[in-house]
Formats: structure tokens, C-alpha cells, sequence
């Protein structure tokens, strides 16, 4: 599953920012005088182009900007019609009929039908990429005729409309794609599907732009779609520029070469100042989380509850969002659903209390403490640095005789050993692939395995596994909204007591663009809706 966009501060900032500042003088070079251009500065996570294969946030932009879906989200989370003109579920939330606009159009002017939806789903179920789980309760999917779409699922699934609106779900032009990618929709299309290359040079959707062309490691650059069947963009085209380091990204915002700056974090956004630059600090659905493994095979000694609930207690919440990236700039979060989510909200935050921690500890005979593996992922994500966070940890726990060895790793290496050997004490990370809160107990509920029981240890040590909350996620996939949210914050609390996934900081995200430029916000299904974003003469 993905888990956020990577933000790595650079060792060479400068040579970064001299290199960011070549290219985009070349950009401007290239780009017509009269032509409305806008400029981002990314540190790109690109791993495809290809929708079905594409797993990362920029790939969310991306898709939402070539790929129409035949469902969106407005600012706020509310389903709206693209494609789709109209849509109804049944009422055991098991069949979802679609009825298309008929002036949907393909950017080769070609009508969007009911076998392209059919053919694009079915893609990419069958391709088996990373966004194919996103596909999986669906079971068939009919097309009555060319302006109707009936999709089935396995069983109730009262989110797969939130789902659908998910940028991975945009509509391809499948008699192009076939024809031209060689792409493929049947069942062993992970096998034969050969397009992924072809897609690094076309899009062939119903979206606002269209791919102009992308340099790996340089630049994606999109234009106006101008045969696209709502209003048209604002903007004419779209450079996104490779740009890793914050620092860099700034300048380049504050000298007027760029245009948005997306990966700044709030210590770099101070020196963003001057009346041509905007900065808003704005809650994300983002979160980054502490871990305890009672499984781990190095654990000195057993991770019991009690041991689990004094380590959490240890532990100083609002210091922690002061010391990483400054106070009014995150949240606190207490299980692991976006506080704006269904359930997510209204859990109360673990209190800090060492010396309770201290009693509880030497109850369980461990006065004296002991010393933990903290192997973590060495990383800077949203604007929260890794090891500063394991830093202040770190001292934290020593208060209470827990001593922990820090060691940062590549983020592959800390994926090998959290899913082998397990990690006695860790620190991650999270981002929502779509707006709903079943994705999150698909991956932090704990039943039998699911990822954070095996990440956790479950085959070692079945204790603090949750078996009940794989049969209460199908509850509320079949219910009402609001009995839904009642069921989603039963599982929270369930989630919580068990403080093996123990969440700490919702950061803000931070958005900084020029002074002529509007409509930057961030969006659960696209990350940044590039449709929506205008420029002042």
C-alpha cells in the first residue's frame, strides 16, 4: 500500500538549487511567450505512467490530470459527478449502476463509453500492479449499453464509491491503448500486457491535459487538452520539475521560477517571506506513527500489555510535535485513521505520564529497564525528519530506564527486517489512497494476516492479534454512514488498547505557491487537483 511521499532533505542543496534553476531557465526557453504556464517544483516519486501500474503521489496528480473518473471529490470529501452523470447503489450495497454523460469525450475527440470503463477496471484488477487491491471486491462488471455501467461486488461494500473516485480509477481509451500500447484487460494481463513502456510517452484519457512529454529524473510536462468536454483548464501547460530538496524548491518559489513548491516543510517555509509568496499550513490526512512488535525476535523481554501501555505513556506527545516540526503545526492522533475520516475522530490522547509508566514498569519487574532495537526508516516525510522524531524518543524513554539503540535504514532494508525478524520499537509512516476509513483497517486492524499482524509478530506471539475486526469491517461496509462511523471508532478504541500500532502526529501539509496563482489544495483521491489551479495574468 502506498504510504506518502518521501521528502529526503539533499546533502547538496545548493548544487541542487544551481541545477533546479538550469532547467527551468531552459523550461522557459522552450515555452511560448504568450502561453500561460505553470511551474511546480517536486521531488518526483514517479514509478510509472501507466494507471495501472503507477504507485506513488505524484502518480495520483498525475492520473487525476489525464485520466477523468467517472466520480470526483470536491474540498469537502463529498462525491460529485465527472463521467458519471448519475449513479444509485442497491440497497445491500452489492450493485452500482453508472449512467455516463454524453458529452464525455476521449482527448482524440472519440465519446467515452461504457466498454472504456469496463475495459479500464477490469486493466487494473488484472494487471496485478500496486493499485490493484483498490479493484478487488469488485466481482463483474456489466455495460447494458454504451452509456450504462453495472458493477458488482463480492460482498457489501458501502465504500466502493469512494473508492471509485480514487485517481487510479480514470478512465483509459481502451480501442487506442489496445491498438497502439498493445494493452490488455484479461485475466493474465500481468503476463502479457506489454504497454507500460508506451505510456511513458501517451495518455489517452478524458482528462484536462494530455502527457507532452516526460524526462525521468527531469521533468513531466503536460498541456492543455483541447478537446476536453468541460470547461477547459486554466492554465495551458504544466511543467513539473524535478526538485528533491526543500531548500531548493523555496528559492526557486521565491525568486519566481517556480510557481508551487510541493514538498516544503514548516522549517523551510519560514524563510519563504515577501508579498510574491503564499503559505498556508493546512490538516492533512497524513499521520506518522510509533510501533511495537511483541512478536520481534530480539525482544529482551515480553511485550506484554503492560509493557506496551508504559512505553506509550512514556512518551511526550506535544514535545514531540514541538521538537520535529514546531507548535500549530500537526496534530495529535491517537489510532490510526485521518481525524477527518469516518471514526477517526473524538479518541482521547494517551496521557504522558512517566512516573505512571515507572510504577508500571517495575510492577511488571522491570524496574531497572531494559534496552530496545530501534531500526527505522531514514527518512524526512512530511516535513517530520525521522531521526529527530527517534531522537526525542529516545530520550523520552530513558526517563523511564528504556534504552533504545537508534539505527536508521533504507526504507527497502527496514521493510525486509520489519516483515522477517520484526522490529522491537519502529517509526513510520501513512497516507490514504482514497477517502474511507476501510483501507486503514484492512492494514492496521491486527486480524490474522493482515500486514501489521505480521509485521507485528502475530505467528510469534497471537496475543494482541484482533480476529473481530475483519468481521466488523464487513459490518460497516453493509451499513448506513452513520452506523458505519459508530463501527469505525469501535475498531479505533480496539486498535488503540492494544498500543502495537501507536500513532502520534497528523502533520499539517504545507502549501506554498506565488501570490498570482489559486486553487492549490490537497485532495485524499488526486493529492493536488492540477484542474483546479489558475494563474493572474
Amino acid at each position: 500500500m502506498k504510504m506518502g511521499n518521501i521528502n529526503q532533505f539533499s546533502k547538496l542543496r545548493w548544487k541542487s538549487l544551481a541545477s533546479a534553476t538550469m532547467l527551468l531557465g531552459l523550461a522557459a526557453i522552450a515555452t511560448p511567450a504568450d502561453a500561460k504556464t505553470l511551474v511546480i517544483a517536486r521531488d518526483m516519486d514517479i514509478n510509472s505512467l501507466d494507471i495501472t501500474r503507477g504507485w506513488c503521489d505524484t502518480c495520483m496528480i498525475y492520473n487525476a490530470a489525464v485520466y477523468d473518473g467517472l466520480l470526483g471529490l470536491d474540498a469537502k470529501n463529498k462525491l460529485v459527478p465527472v463521467i458519471a452523470e448519475s449513479w444509485e447503489a442497491s440497497a445491500d450495497q452489492t450493485t452500482f449502476t453508472f449512467k455516463l454523460n454524453p458529452k464525455a469525450k476521449f482527448s482524440d475527440g472519440s465519446p467515452v463509453e461504457a466498454k472504456d470503463v469496463k475495459w479500464s477496471w477490469e486493466r487494473l484488477k488484472n494487471i496485478k500492479g500496486s493499485p490493484s487491491d483498490l479493484a478487488a471486491s469488485i466481482a463483474s462488471i456489466e455495460t447494458p449499453d454504451a452509456a450504462t455501467v453495472v458493477v458488482k461486488t463480492a460482498a457489501p461494500n458501502s465504500e466502493l464509491l469512494n473508492v471509485l473516485a480514487a485517481s487510479y480509477f480514470g478512465v483509459v481509451n481502451s480501442d487506442v491503448a489496445q491498438a497502439e500500447g498493445k494493452a490488455s484487460s484479461a485475466a493474465d494481463a500481468a503476463t502479457t500486457d506489454q504497454a507500460e513502456p508506451w505510456f511513458l510517452a501517451h495518455s489517452v484519457g478524458a482528462g484536462p491535459f494530455v502527457l507532452e512529454s516526460y524526462q525521468p529524473g527531469a521533468e513531466l510536462r503536460l498541456k492543455r487538452n483541447e478537446n476536453y468536454w468541460r470547461e477547459p483548464a486554466k492554465v495551458d501547460e504544466i511543467v513539473i520539475r524535478q526538485v528533491g530538496d526543500a531548500v531548493a524548491q523555496a528559492q526557486l518559489l521565491q525568486s519566481g521560477q517556480a510557481d508551487v513548491a510541493m514538498n516544503i516543510d514548516p522549517e523551510t517555509a519560514k524563510t519563504l517571506t515577501g508579498d510574491n509568496v503564499k503559505v498556508e499550513s493546512a490538516p492533512s490526512n497524513n499521520f506518522v506513527y510509533m510501533t511495537l512488535s511483541p512478536g520481534a525476535v530480539s525482544n529482551p523481554v515480553p511485550m506484554t500489555p503492560e509493557i506496551r501501555e508504559a512505553i506509550s505513556m512514556a512518551v511526550d506527545r506535544n514535545s514531540l510535535i514541538e521538537f520535529t516540526l514546531g507548535t500549530g503545526n500537526g496534530r495529535l492522533i491517537s489510532v490510526p485513521f485521518p481525524l477527518d475520516f469516518p471514526g477517526g475522530a473524538n479518541h482521547p490522547i494517551p496521557e504522558y505520564n512517566p512516573e505512571k509508566a515507572k510504577e508500571m514498569l517495575a510492577k511488571a519487574g522491570h524496574a531497572d529497564g531494559f534496552t530496545l532495537d530501534a531500526t527505522y526508516p531514514k527518512l524526512n516525510v512530511y516535513g517530520v525528519d525521522f531521526t529527530l522524531a527517534m531522537q526525542k524518543i529516545q530520550q523520552d524513554l530513558a526517563k523511564v530506564n528504556i534504552k533504545l539503540e537508534l539505527q536508521p535504514v533504507e526504507f527497502p532494508n527496514w521493510r525486509e527486517k520489519a516483515t522477517k525478524d520484526h522490529i522491537p520499537l519502529s517509526f513510520v509512516f501513512f497516507a490514504p489512497d482514497f477517502y474511507g476509513t476501510s483501507q486503514y483497517v484492512g492494514y492496521f486492524g491486527l486480524a490474522p494476516d493482515s500486514p501489521w499482524a505480521k509485521r507485528g509478530g502475530g505467528e510469534r506471539d497471537p496475543s494482541f492479534l484482533l480476529p473481530e475486526t475483519k468481521t466488523m469491517l464487513a459490518e460497516a461496509l453493509k451499513s448506513t454512514p452513520e452506523k458505519a462511523e459508530k463501527i469505525y471508532f469501535d475498531i479505533g478504541e480496539k486498535i488503540r488498547a492494544q498500543n502495537v500500532i501507536i500513532p502520534m502526529i497528523s502533520p499539517n501539509t504545507i502549501l506554498a505557491f506565488g501570490s498570482k496563482v489559486h486553487g492549490v489544495r490537497n485532495s485524499p483521491s488526486s493529492n493536488v487537483p492540477l484542474y483546479e489551479i489558475s494563474i493572474d495574468n
